[in-house]
């Protein structure tokens, strides 16, 4: 590579200690100079770290895209092959396999540093040579420590690696947020052949069947279809700041989430933005254990390699987690704010597409995994709280908006296609007409002080929502009509509950939440915080508390109900029934497919004081509850960094009324069905397969 192309990306330091470091990797890959048990662990490592970075020079000069269509198959391949499910079990990323090959804290370090290496891939094709360069230092200054079978000097360097560069992956996770740059990823959506679908393999993420699959559906779409799409996503996010009262002409970038495949849609949404004044911004999903790799898919995604692999590592953080290291953290966070903070303030915040319709997933559990400990759960807390905190200073919340959008992918099924029309449809349902009716209900829950809400069947659903008081109800309103703007589809209405008189329990079969199936999930609510839980996916009692805990109270002791809701997309319920889609929905549709509770914060999280109208005028006032209210003494106490909805489906409910203050009750829904006067068009798509409202 000439001298010119390196003078562009890196100065004569980081030049010289890449040709070291690069010299060095070739003699690993070849012959490794380590204790026999652990020469092929590190001349595997050494071959793939030596293709990304052949891999990135080609990026950085600009040829990646000439690779021939066997060669991007092959290349993915190869970089991703110890993931693949068909090789996982006997790869060095699988923490069970690695710990039986090099005992527990060898294998330990060692399955950790290999699913960590997988950055490398991100850093070769984003031509971060840089980055790279430091990642493989890591990996040859590990590789040193084995020569003297050393392991504690070995995990102390990759403490100090996070530790000492935290500024560096923090300075590029914030940027790419609120930096309109030309990334790898708007450069293809924007300048690629789309019609070609080679151009996939230009991301570096695995391309497998659902995102070929998308691609060429969409191509078969016409420019009407994608540019309605388009419109629906982009329109939810214009409505947000006009429904909630804020200034959109104040910003600058909105941060676009997309699943790779769906490139004609975004190309349009991008187009969209800029008639309103915002550009886009475009990062990669997290494949560092520093930004929580496993984690919910967000920027630019691809369909996971394998759920198990990203489950296995989805606490490898805590290898290196600790006090100091927070605090550095998040000294960094508030710097690098600082040093951005016009940009920070100019960020309208997220516009997400969404995918569903792969195969519900119950993952397995194994001790040989990285777990946090009692006091890095405590920290974990912590730092999602200091984190949200700071983030809100500069990007404010009171200021933001955001949208989220989902369809289907091709695993869903051999009905892919019509699933994917019915998304559609569900997507633009006619809101006026959901308003309506949704009005209809709010009239009703406004007279009460109680909702109870019980099961039927299977289901053992017995719980009474508190509901805040209304000082003046010809200005006031308890729940919010929410219609298609930032949270599409259509159809709930919904509050933040009084947490004082709260009770009972929430059950539902199945559910599946941030990605993982839930079977028999039970939760008991004291005074609106969880008491107790439980579920049925492990024959062990203590795993399935685990599982809850770590995946739903996301690792505090306990946690509010912060959202009580009525989902009214009967058609989208509909749909699911009729397709046997249920547990592959997102929660984005299923939580309007009956009522539905989440746990963590409010809807209104860190913009409690910014007043929300309804249609009709009226303010919400159920805004805030007795957490959220801490804010003005503590703001530690106030917020969870969560929010996680669970729906029960009208056929497991029985019935929804309220309690009034003079022991009278009202009936919302009656053996499954809505009962309020002007809402019995809802039930249609419940008793046939009509979709109301078209």
């Amino acid at each position: 590579m000439g001298d010119s192309i390196w003078n562009n990306f890196l100065d004569e330091t980081m030049k010289e200690r890449y040709e070291l470091v690069a010299e060095r990797i070739v003699e690993i890959s070849k012959e490794p100079q380590v204790p026999e048990c652990y020469k092929d662990y590190f001349s595997e490592a050494a071959a793939y770290l030596e293709k990304t970075m052949e891999l990135c020079q080609m990026a950085i000069a600009g040829t990646l895209q000439q690779r021939s269509l066997e060669t991007c198959k092959g290349d993915q391949e190869f970089l991703y092959h110890h993931m693949l499910p068909a090789y996982y079990a006997e790869s060095y990323a699988n923490p069970a396999y690695a710990v039986t090959v090099f005992g527990e804290k060898e294998g330990e370090l060692l399955s950790f540093l290999r699913a960590e290496l997988d950055v490398a891939i991100a850093y070769a094709f984003e031509g971060k040579l840089a980055e790279l360069t430091l990642l493989i230092e890591l990996f040859v200054q590990v590789y040193n420590c084995f020569e003297e079978e050393d392991v504690q000097e070995a995990k102390q360097t990759i403490y100090w690696y996070f530790h000492d560069y935290s500024e560096v992956f923090v300075e590029n996770q914030i940027r790419e947020m609120i930096d309109p740059v030309d990334s790898l990823y708007k450069k293809i959506i924007m300048k690629a052949d789309l019609s070609d679908l080679s151009y996939l393999y230009q991301y570096g993420f695995y391309i497998g069947e659902n995102e070929l699959g998308i691609a060429a559906f969409l191509n078969e779409l016409s420019e009407e279809e994608i540019q309605s799409m388009a419109d629906t996503y982009t329109e939810g996010y214009r409505i947000g700041f006009e429904i909630t009262g804020k200034d959109i002409k104040k910003k600058k970038t909105v941060q676009i989430h997309y699943q790779v495949g769906f490139e004609r849609m975004i190309r349009a949404a991008i187009r969209n933005f800029e008639k309103i004044g915002l550009q886009a911004t475009i990062s990669r999903e997290a494949s560092s254990s520093f930004h929580n790799r496993g984690a919910s898919k967000r920027c630019a995604y691809a369909t996971s390699v394998n759920r198990q692999y990203d489950f296995d590592h989805k606490e490898d953080k805590a290898f290196y987690f600790d006090k100091a290291f927070v605090e550095r953290r998040l000294e960094v966070l508030r710097t690098v704010f600082e040093q951005h903070k016009i940009q920070a303030a100019e960020h309208g915040g997220p516009a997400v597409l969404e995918v569903f319709g792969e195969e519900p997933f119950s993952p397995e559990k194994k001790e040989a995994s990285i777990h946090y400990h009692d006091r890095q759960q405590e920290l974990v807390v912590y730092n999602a709280s200091m984190s949200g905190q700071i983030t809100n200073e500069y990007i404010k919340g009171e200021e933001r908006s955001f949208t989220i959008i989902a369809y289907p992918i091709p695993e869903i099924g051999d009905q892919f296609k019509e699933i994917f029309a019915e998304t559609v449809v569900i997507n633009t349902l006619d809101y006026a007409k959901y308003q309506k009716m949704q009005q209809c209900i709010i009239d009703v829950l406004d007279s009460g002080t109680k909702v109870h809400i019980t099961g039927r069947g299977g289901n053992r659903t017995d719980l009474t929502v508190a509901l805040h008081p209304l000082t003046d109800p010809d200005k006031q309103t308890i729940f919010e009509n929410c219609v298609a703007d930032v949270n599409i589809p259509v159809g709930e209405v919904f509050t933040s509950p009084v947490l004082a008189g709260t009770n009972g329990t929430l059950h539902v079969s199945e559910v599946f939440l941030n990605g993982l199936q839930y079977l028999d999930l039970e939760i008991v609510f004291k005074d609106g915080m969880i008491e107790r839980y439980n579920c049925g996916n492990f024959a062990d009692e203590a795993q399935n508390k685990a599982y809850i805990r770590d995946n739903i109270l996301m690792r505090h002791e306990t946690l509010p109900m912060g959202e009580f809701a009525i989902g009214t997309n009967t058609t989208a319920y509909r749909m699911a029934k009729e397709y046997q889609i249920g547990a592959k929905l997102p929660i984005l549709i299923a939580e309007k497919t009956g009522p539905h509770f989440a746990v963590g914060d409010t809807c209104y999280s860190h913009a409690e004081d910014t007043a929300v109208y309804n249609p009709n005028g009226k303010e919400i006032i159920a805004r805030d509850n007795e957490k959220s209210l801490l804010r003005k003494e503590d703001m530690s106490k106030a917020y969870f960094n969560c929010h996680t909805d669970i729906t029960i489906p009208y056929d497991e409910l029985d019935c929804i009324y309220i309690e009034r203050a003079d022991g009278s009750t009202g009936d919302i829904i009656r053996d499954g069905r809505f009962v309020v006067p002007g809402t019995e068009k809802l039930n249609e798509p419940l008793e046939n397969k009509t979709s109301f409202p078209a």
